[in-house]
């Protein structure tokens, strides 16, 4: 099962990687070009991917911390949960950078292109 998956996963990321090449028009302005923006997306679409797991990660052990704590003293359920709401926007506000860092990567547009 190993070696299947291997062979998928590999051959998925050379797709990615030669899909601008096989996309490409007549008459671009440069072949650096396309190489940039295929590694662009390629390394966009990972890097919000992982800020999408490590957040998810985050704010579900952060949810699960707060119900046990509520469950365990249920007086103190208003502190505990004004403390996750301020938290999990500070976790999610991570992600939301990692989203303007991609979008800028992918806009910024160094060759003129």
């Amino acid at each position: 099962m190993k070696k299947i998956l291997t062979v998928f996963l590999l051959a998925f990321a050379v797709t990615c990687v030669l899909a601008p090449v096989a996309f490409a028009e007549e008459g671009a302005k440069s072949a650096e070009a396309y190489g940039y923006f295929g590694m662009a997306v390629l390394g966009c679409g990972l890097a919000i991917g992982l800020a999408a797991f490590g957040t998810g990660i985050g704010q579900g052990i952060g949810l699960s911390k707060a119900a046990e704590g509520v469950a365990r003293n249920p007086g103190a359920s208003g502190k505990v949960t004004t403390t996750l709401i301020i938290g999990l926007a500070m976790i999610e506000s991570l992600c939301i950078y990692a989203l303007v860092v991609v979008l800028i990567v992918l806009f910024a547009n160094p060759f003129g292109v």
